[in-house]
């Protein structure tokens, strides 16, 4: 859409009083969902969105406004409405006559469009028809497919006119089963920025076995005892300690906001020397994958922590300006409804060199995480606290009976200092992050880990 305008005079309205920066976001979103539930097709959603953001920076203030009414008329009008927040000499803004598309990770094969509603309706009903043939104490399934289209062009001076387009698809499947006592749940998601193509990896009736079966297991779970013990940490628990314990913490609004942990240690070791980390918006098919973010900066690999050691923090553009650096890739926002902040993408510790059925065997008597369940951290402090989903004893170095209603609870930097074993093998999960009212989709992975002495808390 901004290809068709006259762009450069829209925003050499919006600079004409001043400012640091001046900016153009259109995006275009087309979606269907299909959800499944209590034995029956309960909707089919399908819609479209477009608008256009506009965002002034003068002073490091931040000005924003938002139309749907995509119409250079009613653009130039809420750009010359914008600019009255400034107050200097104005600059002619010089944009690219037409704008890049930027390098996608992967291609698209399937487009998802490409299939018929019948065929998505057959997915979530063949999960739920797995899931309730697993065991007759599944008392409830939710199944739900989703996909979306989002096209978006970035126009921004100095120099910016950039375009990507991307396709999410995801599958989730919730189990809850129970015994007459006791009701207990089951989740599991698969799906990525991709295509159709994503069922050549994620097996729909895989997903509903595997959420049935934890709903199922806990039922007779018993309760681990509390206190301080080794966990390991397998990688099919997905990656919610990188994201929660220390992602956050490397956004660069909350650090320059003194509300991270990690604010003042740059340079310095804040994990084990086992321990690297990375943002990077560029591993194929992921689902915080993409071209570019939405201030039309190129997708990136961003190190965070190498060999324990805190290398750099998450920036958009607004807080490159104010510390005097470059965007990372990681301005982000929901839609144009919304202003960008700086968030994560695919937040991924790096594989060591250990097997991971080596680091199970290390540990004489502990727990075995193989689902993280929901969870908090104060960025601030770094504290958090996280559900186990799915996790089982370790006993003389194998996996044990089932336990349920465990929470590991500590401190980010120091428990990413006890980890001192470090897998090879490597594990994704996928979600959809919230922060300021806003949620985009990310990633996370993580290999086998070993949390070592003085250990974490187990209640």
């Amino acid at each position: 859409m901004l290809s068709k305008m006259h762009v450069e005079p829209i925003l050499s309205a919006l600079l004409s009083r001043g400012g640091e920066y001046g900016e153009l976001f259109h995006e275009e979103v087309t979606s269907l969902s299909v959800q499944r539930e209590d034995g029956k097709v309960e909707r089919v959603l399908s819609g479209s969105d477009a608008g256009i953001g506009i965002r002034l920076l003068f002073r490091g203030k931040t000005f924003y406004a938002f139309t749907n009414e995509c119409d250079g008329r009613a653009v130039l009008s809420l750009a010359r409405d914008l600019s009255r927040y400034a107050d200097g000499g104005g600059v002619p803004a010089v944009l690219p006559a037409t704008p890049t598309a930027a390098r996608r990770p992967s291609d698209v094969r399937i487009p998802p469009e490409s299939r018929e509603v019948r065929e998505k309706v057959a997915l979530v009903s063949g999960m739920d028809r797995v899931a309730r043939g697993l065991s007759r104490e599944i008392r409830q399934v939710r199944a739900t497919y989703g996909e979306t289209e989002r096209r978006i062009e970035v126009a921004a001076h100095p120099g910016v006119f950039v375009s990507d387009a991307q396709t999410f698809t995801l599958l989730t499947v919730q189990c809850v089963a129970g015994d007459g006592s006791v009701l207990t749940m089951g989740y599991e998601s698969g799906g990525g920025t991709c295509g159709w193509e994503f069922l050549e990896e994620v097996l729909p009736e895989e997903l509903a076995g595997k959420a049935a079966g934890r709903a199922v297991r806990a039922l007779t779970a018993g309760r681990i005892g509390g206190g301080r013990m080794p966990v390991v940490l397998s990688s099919e628990a997905g990656g919610t300690m990188v994201h929660e314990a220390i992602g956050h913490g490397l956004e660069a609004d909350l650090a320059r906001r003194g509300m991270s942990v990690y604010r003042d240690s740059l340079g310095t070791q804040v994990a084990s020397a086992l321990v690297s980390i990375v943002d990077d918006a560029t591993v194929p098919g992921k689902r915080g994958s993409f071209g570019a973010d939405d201030e039309g900066t190129a997708a990136q690999r961003t190190v965070l922590v190498s060999d324990g050691v805190l290398k750099g923090f998450l920036y958009d553009r607004l807080h490159a300006i104010r510390d005097g650096g470059r965007s990372t890739g990681n301005g982000r926002r929901e839609s144009y409804r919304h202003k960008p902040v700086p968030r994560m993408t695919n937040t991924i510790i790096l594989p060591g060199k250990t097997p991971p059925e080596d680091i199970v065997r290390s540990v004489d008597r502990g727990l075995l995480v193989r689902k993280m369940g929901g969870g908090q951290v104060n960025t601030v402090t770094g504290d958090f606290m996280f559900e186990v989903a799915e996790g089982y004893r370790i006993e003389n170095g194998r996996p044990g009976e089932p336990v349920r209603g465990a929470t590991i609870t500590g401190n980010g930097p120091e428990a990413l200092s006890m980890i001192d074993m470090v897998g090879s093998d490597l594990g994704f999960g996928l979600g959809t992050c919230g922060k300021e009212g806003q949620g985009v989709p990310v990633g996370d992975a993580q290999p086998t880990l070993r949390f070592g002495p003085p250990y974490i808390t187990v209640g």
